[in-house]
């Protein structure tokens, strides 16, 4: 189980993101994380994964206390990070990219099925490079298929929606709800679109670097489409993008 306590984040400038962050997120459940924009969501992902370090407060996994671990040494304890805008790689194929991301050896059929699980046909992207002809969609699901390789407890996904087409967007629905049937490792991912939030088993609700509210998605979901301050899309009601 991973706990964050009283976490505080300020900027360079003196600004408070996060203001006492209380949360915790149990073990081999689809957690979303959501609430208005600039509310500290991305700084508690980055700060779970070790990318950003609070100024105090303390991080636990299964009790043991690794707020001062890096990103490299969380990767160890089995916390993976995923960007809202994947790194592409000239010259690196796909077959590399998931090859890479293994602690341990792959064949290509393991490597084929994580394509599969992701919804993308080994045969068509084996060989393809990590480069600007991939769509946003292709990308997404690509690194997501990286993450799976590293078989980590803990998989961090930043608006995972961000940058994607709605066919792509779909697909990524999709990819979620069999990660989460398959309750392999805990999945962290920030957003604010309702159908990523109706397939969460625990929402969190962060707004002024808060904690507002957190606990069985089927229970929250309603109290959150209907608060102004989130709305489907993080915008106030009636001003929906549809």
């Amino acid at each position: 189980m991973l706990k964050l306590e009283n976490i505080e984040w300020i900027t360079p400038t003196g600004d408070k993101i996060l203001n006492g962050i209380d949360a915790t997120f149990p073990d081999n459940k689809l957690v979303v994380i959501t609430g208005p924009n600039g509310g500290g969501k991305t700084t508690t992902a980055k700060i779970i994964a070790g990318i950003e370090k609070p100024h105090s407060g303390k991080i636990y996994l299964d009790d043991e206390d690794i707020t001062n671990l890096d990103i490299t040494e969380r990767a160890k304890k089995g916390i993976s990070f995923a960007f809202q805008q994947p790194v592409r790689f000239k010259g690196i194929t796909v077959r590399d990219l998931i090859a890479l991301a293994s602690p341990e050896p792959l064949a290509e059929k393991d490597i084929s099925e994580l394509l599969h699980k992701v919804g993308l046909c080994a045969r068509d992207y084996l060989d393809r490079e990590i480069n600007s002809a991939l769509s946003g969609g292709e990308i997404k699901r690509i690194e997501i298929a990286t993450v799976l390789a590293r078989k980590t407890r803990i998989s961090v996904f930043d608006e995972p929606e961000a940058g994607i087409d709605l066919w792509s967007f779909n697909n990524l629905i999709d990819v979620f709800k069999n990660l989460r049937s398959e309750r392999n490792g805990s999945i962290i991912v920030i957003s604010h679109q309702e159908r990523i939030l109706s397939i969460a088993d625990v929402i969190v609700v962060i707004g002024d670097g808060k904690v507002t509210k957190q606990g069985p998605g089927i229970m929250l979901l309603p109290e959150i489409l209907q608060n102004s301050s989130v709305g489907k899309f993080g915008c106030p009601k009636g001003r929906e993008v549809r």
